[in-house]
């Protein structure tokens, strides 16, 4: 069932950014993942290949807020926000964020942002939520640098979870991508209007920078 949406950063209803270009693009030659045999992969090739799947299927931007299943629950998977983005790559990797937000959500809700007028956690929408997954990650994750200057460049892994700031105040997230763009730079994996891969790590103001300790 879709209600009225309730998200805060990533979900502002069905349109893309205002400041985000939609382009698709297409890349044939195999990325170094996918020249990884498949059973020597590792979690975070896996949450490279899930995230890269949705851009591949061109997952459109759907913000409603949605009942979904618990755990393991999904939007439809034809559409998305730039959360579900990294959702759907850790459970391509086994993890359910879904689940693993809303248990520490339930044991700590007061140190999760308060921004939604709640009294307790909402397994539907929590981890959807960019504020949501970044206090987990800060929790549970190792948190590296925002800088993408050169002598930064060997902190940025694939399968790393990365969040900006959009000019207007939005938060967006996304999946640091095995591939690497003309400029040296990481590609990265997200969904502003259409799911992408492509070259703009530095394109809006790095808030977070994460890695899961598979």
């Amino acid at each position: 069932m879709f209600v009225a949406l309730f998200f805060s950063g990533c979900a502002t209803g069905n349109k893309p950014r205002p400041d985000v270009a939609i382009q698709k693009e297409t890349v044939v030659d195999l990325s170094p993942v996918e020249k990884i045999p498949a059973d020597q992969r590792n979690a975070y090739d896996l949450t490279v290949m899930g995230a890269r799947r949705e851009a591949e299927k061109g997952v459109t931007y759907e913000a409603s807020y949605v009942q979904i299943n618990y755990p393991g629950g999904d939007v439809p998977s034809d559409r998305g926000v730039c959360t579900d983005v990294v959702i759907r790559a850790f459970r391509n990797a086994g993890i359910d964020l879904q689940k693993l937000i809303h248990e520490d959500m339930k044991a700590h809700f007061g140190l999760y942002p308060q921004n939604w007028g709640l009294k307790g956690p909402d397994s539907n929408i929590d981890h959807r939520r960019v504020p949501n997954q970044m206090k987990f990650f800060e929790r549970h994750g190792k948190t590296l640098t925002l800088s993408t200057a050169e002598q930064e460049l060997s902190q940025w892994r694939w399968g790393d979870i990365v969040y900006w700031k959009f000019s207007n105040g939005l938060e967006h997230c996304g999946i640091v991508s095995d591939r690497v763009g003309e400029r040296g730079l990481p590609l990265a994996i997200h969904n502003a209007g259409l799911a992408l891969e492509e070259d703009c790590l530095d394109r809006w103001r790095i808030i977070g920078h994460y890695r899961y300790p598979y």
